[in-house]
């Protein structure tokens, strides 16, 4: 079957009859009726796709090699930096000693895992600035909630109701919605021409009120916020904590600390910043540093070292609670953990510095054809817009992503941020090389190219795809999720 064919589900597979003795046949010692109490058993038996083991297993082959991976090809993918990764350390967490670790362990016999963490915990501390870090927290947005959290209970312990947390109009979509999710009222600060915090903008609205500042630096256009000195100034003189989305930390890990910028709570990516592959709603871990004020309002259980050997503290009076069970996502964190030790400080600071390096170049090479939303310098990733319409027609970001996909490349993200009309979100990251780059900037060169000579098929891809391209509002409005056949 060529790949860019249709792919038929399991049902469709199905032939009756021809592959039923692969499947393991009901027990006959003892029935299931005597085994389950009548309300949890079924009316009728699960339908099973009855196909032979060789059916099944050429299906999810054929899958497998329709799965556009780092491993396969080069993801332009801003703001998920879907690097590539060392294979040690998918290797490391596969370790049978902590595979195999019961998750209800008690904390005498998991030493090793908390000494880990316990390790990490303390290396991204120094990292970021903070005086502690909890790993409670299995994702980013999970972290942004158990950041929101604290802040609301130092307020609260302080006997100050405050009520709003302000959001840039460029932020990630997340931070509106943790932020929320914690009980807050959301009000949005404008971004300057510049494409940074409107400082202006933001006096007006900070006042007694105001919780926290969320804000991504570098923000989500790829641009450092060059006031941040300024913006935790008067973020501070209001009485508000400033909050870090680390979504961006890799253009800066290893340079400079958000601690030092006066962030008062950060969250940190694991699965972006320092090790697993980042998309799809993948498994992650979203750790927490914190200042000073928020140190009494960890969540539980916290891992403390006595003499030589850790244990896990429940006792801990003004605790937002517990967020996650067991360890949270351990093999995320041990990915992680041998990331870190691989590469040091020296390395992570040199994979910042690359990752910059290789968004100016890329950005340098698009210049030529496709103009940055924004001037001026990008930290790890840059935005374009096709918003000229006298320039690029009908030829929508869209289109243009939709064409780069039958050339060999995974789609760059595409109207993110809002504020930026038809935009195109690149992030190269520092594991690819100058070849690769190269190649990238080409095939957008030729997807203009194209559409110069040839308007209608360039408008209508992909054409390469097993699936073609769609009616996006039909899509969007009437999702058709469930096979029927």
């Amino acid at each position: 079957m060529p790949l860019d064919a249709y792919e038929p589900t399991l049902f469709e597979l199905d032939h009756a009859g021809e592959g039923r003795d692969w499947f393991p046949r009901e027990s006959e010692e003892k029935p299931i009726e005597d085994l389950l109490p009548p309300e949890c058993l079924a009316g009728a038996p699960p339908r099973i796709p009855d196909v032979s083991e060789l059916e099944a297993v050429r299906h999810y082959t054929r899958l497998s090699r329709r799965n556009f991976s780092i491993d396969s090809g080069f993801y332009p993918l801003g703001s998920c930096t879907m690097k590539y990764n060392p294979k040690i350390c998918e290797a490391m967490a596969q370790l049978p000693g902590f595979v195999d670790l019961h998750p209800e362990i008690g904390a005498e016999a998991a030493q090793g895992i908390l000494f880990v963490m316990d390790e990490i915990a303390r290396f991204l501390a120094d990292l970021t600035g903070m005086q502690r870090v909890t790993m409670n927290p299995c994702a980013g947005a999970h972290g942004e909630f158990c950041g929101m959290l604290m802040v609301r209970a130092y307020h609260k312990d302080r006997k100050d109701h405050r009520q709003t947390v302000l959001v840039p109009d460029s932020a990630h979509g997340t931070n509106p919605a943790s932020a929320a999710m914690a009980g807050f009222k959301i009000v949005e600060v404008a971004s300057n021409t510049e494409g940074c915090v409107d400082l202006g903008d933001l006096k007006k609205k900070l006042n007694n009120d105001t919780a926290a500042l969320m804000m991504t630096n570098p923000n989500t256009l790829g641009i450092f916020e060059k006031d941040i000195v300024e913006i935790a100034r008067l973020a501070h003189e209001a009485g508000a904590l400033l909050y870090y989305d680390g979504a961006n930390l890799n253009a800066i890990a290893g340079v400079t600390r958000p601690g030092d910028m006066g962030f008062d709570v950060v969250h940190i990516n694991l699965h972006k910043t320092f090790s697993t592959p980042h998309g799809s709603g993948g498994p992650g871990s979203g750790p927490v540093g914190v200042g000073e004020k928020l140190l009494p309002f960890l969540p539980i259980p916290v891992i403390e070292k006595k003499a030589n050997s850790y244990t896990l503290n429940y006792e801990y009076e003004k605790s937002i609670g517990q967020l996650s069970t067991f360890f949270g996502n351990v093999g995320i964190v041990l990915r992680a953990y041998v990331y870190m030790r691989l590469h040091g400080i020296e390395g992570i600071r040199k994979n910042s510095n690359n990752a910059v390096l290789n968004a100016r170049y890329l950005k340098s090479k698009f210049e030529k054809i496709i103009p940055p939303a924004m001037q001026g310098d990008c930290m790890h990733e840059f935005v374009l817009t096709m918003k000229n319409k006298e320039r690029f027609g009908d030829l929508t970001a869209m289109a243009f992503a939709k064409n780069l996909l039958d050339l060999g490349f995974h789609a760059p993200t595409v109207y993110f941020p809002l504020i930026v009309k038809e935009a195109l979100m690149i992030e190269p990251t520092e594991t690819e090389s100058k070849r690769t780059l190269d190649e990238f900037a080409d095939a957008a060169a030729q997807v203009l190219k194209n559409y110069e000579n040839d308007q209608k098929r360039v408008l209508s891809a992909p054409h390469t795809m097993p699936v073609r391209k769609l009616d996006e509002v039909k899509a969007a409005r009437q999702p058709d999720l469930i096979f029927k056949d």
